[in-house]
């Protein structure tokens, strides 16, 4: 086979953030331990997803919030080496710091202009109990922030999902509502490989950070119906 001309194409990285809500109200109902679950069950579909698109690298990393914020995974790993270890739930809910914290890493100094659209799932059961709005306009003050596809998935009746429909930022795109473990299992999942397979698709390869688009061009994929999932008797 002829080789192309210039040689192969450069893989372009694809930033992956999980940001998840460690508050003392997630020890309720075994919340924490589904979110456990749910991520680690849906890393090997991320890998594959991965490995059907050469030209993005994946990686991730995770940020917790409580008593403050702070990184689970604080270097990018390639989805490939990527582990998780088990979250534990205590404190209150400071989401506010933990924008400010992704914010830090989306700046132009810490992203290569030709990366990928980072992609950003939320995950909340509560309310902000610091400067949500303040750490929020910090993340859109970034480039790669606004250029970001932002996921939220509200984990049980009490999310404040105005607060989440904030950080989506986009009118026709709505909180994902993980009513028991097995939805929160099935929106994990879509979040980590169909978003994810937007992301890095051709159609949002054609911007960076240098140009002028003031958010994010990527497709968004119709999320699944858990409408079934949710007639069940174990429900948050």
């Amino acid at each position: 086979m002829a080789k192309l001309p210039g040689g192969p194409l450069a893989s372009r990285p694809l930033h992956f953030f999980w940001i998840a809500d460690c508050s003392g109200s997630m020890s309720i109902d075994g919340k924490i331990q589904a979110l456990n679950n749910a991520i680690r069950e849906a890393i090997p579909h991320m890998r594959q997803v991965a490995s059907e698109n050469p030209n993005a690298q994946v990686l991730v990393r995770a940020i917790t919030f409580s008593d403050g914020a702070r990184w689970h995974v604080a270097q990018p790993e390639p989805v490939d080496e990527f582990r998780w270890n088990d979250l534990k739930a205590g404190g209150v809910t400071d989401m506010g710091k933990a924008m400010k914290m992704v914010a830090e890493q989306l700046s132009p100094e810490a992203m290569p202009a030709r990366a990928l659209p980072p992609v950003l799932v939320l995950i909340s059961d509560g309310q902000p109990t610091d400067n949500f709005d303040n750490g929020l306009k910090s993340l859109m003050g970034e480039p790669w922030g606004r250029k970001s596809v932002r996921i939220a998935i509200a984990i049980g009746e009490d999310a404040d999902l105005n607060v989440l429909q904030k950080f989506i930022g986009h009118p026709e795109f709505q909180p994902l509502r993980a009513n028991n473990a097995d939805s929160l299992v099935r929106y994990i999942r879509w979040a980590s490989t169909e978003v994810l397979k937007s992301a890095s698709s051709p159609s949002s390869q054609i911007l960076d950070a240098t140009q002028s688009t003031p958010t994010s061009n990527v497709p968004m994929p119709t999320a699944p119906d858990v409408t079934e999932l949710d007639s069940a008797n174990d429900v948050w």
